[in-house]
């Protein structure tokens, strides 16, 4: 076992019970709390979300409503005003061209308004069960400081990331490292100290010498 397959099983071993913090029950709900979790964290997120599915259970419900209809429900999750507008764009989308349901195809889901390759990862991953890997913030910074990855931006941490990891355990990977992330590898003060994953971890090591 090499360095980057012994810390993709210490991750496994860490997290075996990973999953989307991000609470749905569709497709759509999926989509919609994706959206909002950008600059924002998945507890708020989590939190605003039963009220705007009461009032807007479908895509069909979203479309037929204004951006400032939507902003009450959101505001919360920060730049609300963009969201909203994102979100009854993506609805309205969804009715044209999809009768009124999430694509469950990679393509489609980022010619929506507001979503893009994270976002439609995230979908694909969770909501269709899809192989994914979504890089977030979580993602990129874990992934680099392990040394799983070298890359300077999230689409080659995507496409390195997908080149080391089995592609049955890509969404799997993906939540490993944002559990990581937050219990562990903090983004100003990774508690190395503590970390299981240190003596195989490039920054861990580096910080040693």
């Amino acid at each position: 076992m090499d360095r980057k397959e012994a810390i993709l099983a210490e991750l496994a071993r860490l997290y075996p019970d990973a999953k989307p913090a991000l609470h749905f029950s569709n497709a759509y709900e999926m989509l919609v709390a994706t959206v909002l979790s950008a600059q924002c964290t998945d507890v708020r997120v989590n939190m605003v979300t039963p009220a705007l599915f009461a009032a807007y259970p479908d895509a069909a419900h979203l479309a037929a409503a204004e951006p400032a209809e939507i902003e009450p429900y959101i505001r919360s999750c920060g730049f609300y005003h963009h969201k909203s507008q994102n979100l009854v764009m993506a609805a309205r989308a969804l009715v044209r061209e999809h009768g009124g349901e999430v694509p469950n195809d990679f393509e489609a889901l980022q010619k929506l308004p507001g979503v893009g390759r994270k976002t439609a990862n995230v979908v694909m991953a969770n909501a269709f069960g899809a192989d994914a890997i979504a890089v977030d913030t979580h993602v990129f910074r874990v992934s680099n400081r392990l040394g799983l990855v070298h890359a300077d931006d999230v689409l080659q941490t995507e496409l390195q990331l997908q080149q080391v990891i089995p592609k049955g355990s890509w969404s799997a990977a993906h939540h490993w490292l944002i559990y990581h992330g937050r219990r562990v590898c903090a983004a100003r003060k990774p508690a190395c100290e503590r970390c299981t994953l240190r003596a195989l971890c490039e920054h861990a090591q580096a910080a040693a010498q």
